[in-house]
């Protein structure tokens, strides 16, 4: 009888063995699992941020481009009116020539 106990409480911790061994194998996945998650999860943080960064960076390149954008039409607007001084004077010279001509021409 008392070597059937004892086979049985041997059984028993030659099973109980093998449970905690398996259990240490199971907590280590455990562990490293939840290692890679945090490094996962650290890496999608700083993804976020950096989107962010991008975000911001893309609005104040966008408001610069708004206000190139309306000081280039201001500049546009100032040739274009200088041009138009300019055929004025020109058509003037032109007139003034064509005058002259006809005084050369009368005298």
């Amino acid at each position: 009888m008392v070597s059937i106990i004892s086979v049985l409480l041997q059984k028993r911790a030659v099973k109980a063995e093998n449970s905690a061994v398996k259990l240490r194998q199971e907590n280590a996945l455990l562990q490293a699992e939840l290692r890679n998650s945090k490094l996962e999860n650290e890496a999608l943080r700083a993804g976020q941020a950096g989107l962010a960064a991008a975000k911001q960076n893309a609005e104040v390149a966008l408001q610069h481009l708004l206000q190139v954008t309306t000081s280039s039409r201001a500049s546009i607007r100032q040739l274009l009116s200088g041009a138009e001084s300019l055929q004025l004077v020109a058509d003037l010279l032109k007139s003034i020539d064509r005058i002259s001509e006809v005084s050369e021409d009368g005298q």
